[in-house]
């Protein structure tokens, strides 16, 4: 099959390989490129837990009296393991949506609401998850360490290949990324080559983006499910 990858480099190359392995033909056409924020150092005395929904917030991670017993509660299992690989020994792993990572925090034991928690992410978040617990009753800091800027240009040798193989699976992590990806669809007058192509998406929200925009074979499915799916 030929397989359209959406993310940047860093986070789809093992998944690329393995596709690959598989006898694929892989396109790569990154979306975002996420850059790191211009913050302070953050320090972790301040804070009794952390939340992370994304994995470039732990990448771009930057803290002065580092406690790698803080309690870490992570959108799903990709961004636990980047945590745990970080030192951190106390991870929490919701299923994969920010609105499951919002429950496993209000029934969580270890937190309750007289602790302070930092919730790092990005410029552009599609659920104002620190609101949400504002409002049941948490004290929670969004601290933005990483900033996603959109791709929206193609360069020859992508458009190219796209051309003369049209892509059987497209897979798309997020929202940001869907609108980017639409504006390159466009752009470069794409979209007859892909009506038949399985669009596979991360959640419901990137989802509805692109059903917004007229995409029929939509999907949604749960990091690291990327090869099962190719057997649907």
């Amino acid at each position: 099959m030929n397989i359209l990858i959406t993310r940047p480099l860093m986070d789809s190359e093992d998944l690329m390989g393995k596709l690959f392995s598989l006898g694929h033909k892989i396109v790569h056409i990154p979306t975002l490129k996420i850059s790191t924020a211009d913050v302070s150092p953050v320090d972790a005395k301040k804070y009794d837990a952390f939340i992370f929904t994304s994995v470039n917030a732990i990448r771009n991670l930057k803290l002065i009296n580092q406690d790698t017993s803080k309690i870490c509660f992570c959108v799903g299992s990709i961004t636990e393991k980047l945590v745990r690989q970080k030192g951190y020994n106390n991870t929490i792993s919701a299923g994969g949506t920010v609105n499951a990572l919002k429950n496993v925090i209000l029934n969580s034991d270890q937190i309750d609401k007289t602790k302070s928690i930092a919730y790092f992410c990005g410029d552009y978040i599609s659920s104002n998850l620190d609101t949400e617990l504002k409002n049941e009753g948490f004290q929670v800091e969004k601290i933005i360490n990483y900033t996603s800027e959109k791709i929206t240009d193609l360069n020859e040798e992508n458009n190219k290949i796209i051309k003369n193989h049209p892509p059987d699976i497209i897979f798309i992590y997020s929202k940001r990324s869907a609108e980017s990806f639409i504006e390159i669809v466009k752009k470069y007058s794409l979209n007859g080559l892909m009506t038949e192509s399985r669009v596979l998406c991360i959640s419901e929200k990137v989802l509805g983006v692109l059903k917004k925009s007229g995409w029929k074979k939509l999907e949604t499915f749960q990091p690291g499910e990327e090869l099962e799916k190719l057997k649907d």
